[in-house]
């Protein structure tokens, strides 16, 4: 028995070893698709001042051959990518066969995991020509047993000594990083949403003693967190706040969706924010998302608009998950064959909206919600509004 079970172990580990070898293959060869992909759809200099039409598109550093804009969606797709995924991917490509050649050779000779040599390739696209050949030199030899941290340190320390204009530029910008994000898209079904940032140190000393200085107020019996919290909410509101929030009902639930953040809370979650001390509450009904709204102008009504993003959140090409909030409405039978109604638009992200007008890539609409869109290729690829490619 315990020969059995060993010979069992040894099997499953040999199988594991042989599946994960011939993964580490099947990467590094669709990075040579990648590349094989750029050099089919070839582009010469980009043009800056052509800010709508195809331009040829550098996914890679200087002196690297540029690609074809429109032609990336394609591929991305393919190999189960959206298109700023697969921009980065070609670009990594790219980036290791005309940069790093060192480092390629050795992804090629299954020596280096093609995810580390992409790790590499995405921090020299930047550099010039000498300090990406030196990151090359540096690192490639010893690039299996390289760290995040020490690749970091040896793409600065080319930058600072091929660069060092860009060097000074790159900490100047450091300080365009600070952000202060709300992940509405991850918000519970109790009304609890994660914040995050990055703050300059000054800020963040003050906005610390300004929190500790409120909360400090507030009831001790509530742990010091949540008094944080609560004082966070506070700040920056001098007596009344307005929230605005719109709600989607069904029958046959009790749960109540807020289209802000696409999740669901509890009705007693929305009585209690329109509780809280201080704000006031306008809650908006839904459109109706069945009825078709029509125009004789080309430009959409603001309902129209204001439905279509309810309706759809995302820009509906495949795979992309940018807000429609922010995307173009777009005529899906050209304007005036097709009319301005409910049943002709949807969002398109500016760069997908390009891709539809100036290429062979055509959608139709197939349901309320759900559209077919065809490459220049052939290949179908059905979109659902919320559920995307499949």
């Amino acid at each position: 028995m315990a020969a059995t079970t060993t010979t069992r172990t040894e099997l499953v580990l040999a199988a594991a070893r042989a599946t994960r070898s011939a993964i580490a293959d099947l990467e590094a060869e669709q990075l040579v698709q990648a590349l094989e992909w750029a050099a089919l759809n070839p582009g010469d200099v980009v043009d800056q001042t052509r800010s709508w039409e195809e331009r040829d598109l550098e996914v890679a550093g200087d002196g690297a051959p540029t690609v074809a804009e429109f032609s990336i969606a394609e591929f991305a797709l393919a190999v189960g990518m959206n298109t700023d995924a697969g921009r980065v991917f070609i670009g990594d490509a790219v980036e290791l066969a005309h940069r790093l050649p060192r480092t390629w050779a050795r992804v090629l000779d299954a020596e280096v995991p093609s995810w580390k040599a992409r790790k590499v390739a995405q921090q020299t696209k930047a550099l010039p020509v000498d300090a990406a050949a030196f990151v090359d030199r540096a690192l490639a030899p010893v690039l299996h047993t390289c760290t995040f941290a020490q690749i970091e340190r040896t793409v600065e320390a080319a930058r600072a000594e091929f660069d060092p204009a860009a060097a000074e530029q790159r900490r100047l910008a450091d300080a365009e990083h600070r952000h202060l994000t709300f992940y509405w898209r991850q918000v519970t079904s109790t009304g609890q949403v994660a914040v995050a940032g990055i703050m300059d140190l000054a800020d963040a000393v003050a906005l610390d003693e300004n929190l500790k200085a409120k909360a400090a107020t507030l009831d001790p019996a509530l742990p010091i967190d949540v008094r944080r919290s609560i004082a966070a909410g506070m700040l920056g509101s001098a007596g009344e706040r307005e929230v605005v929030i719109y709600t989607h009902a069904q029958p046959d639930t009790r749960m109540v969706e807020v289209e802000n953040t696409r999740t669901v809370v509890t009705p007693e979650q929305i009585q209690q924010w329109c509780q809280t001390a201080g704000t006031t509450i306008t809650v908006r009904p839904v459109l109706d998302l069945n009825e078709n709204l029509t125009t004789d102008a080309y430009t959409p009504t603001d309902r129209q608009q204001e439905q279509v993003v309810l309706t759809f959140p995302r820009c509906v090409f495949p795979g992309c998950s940018r807000r429609s909030r922010s995307a173009d409405n777009d005529h899906i039978v050209e304007f005036p064959i097709g009319r301005t109604d409910t049943r002709n638009l949807a969002p398109l992200c500016r760069h997908h909206h390009r891709v539809k007008t100036f290429t062979a890539w055509t959608y139709h609409r197939t349901g309320p919600r759900a559209f077919t869109w065809t490459s220049p290729t052939g290949c179908s690829y059905h979109v659902r509004a919320d559920r995307h490619i499949r």
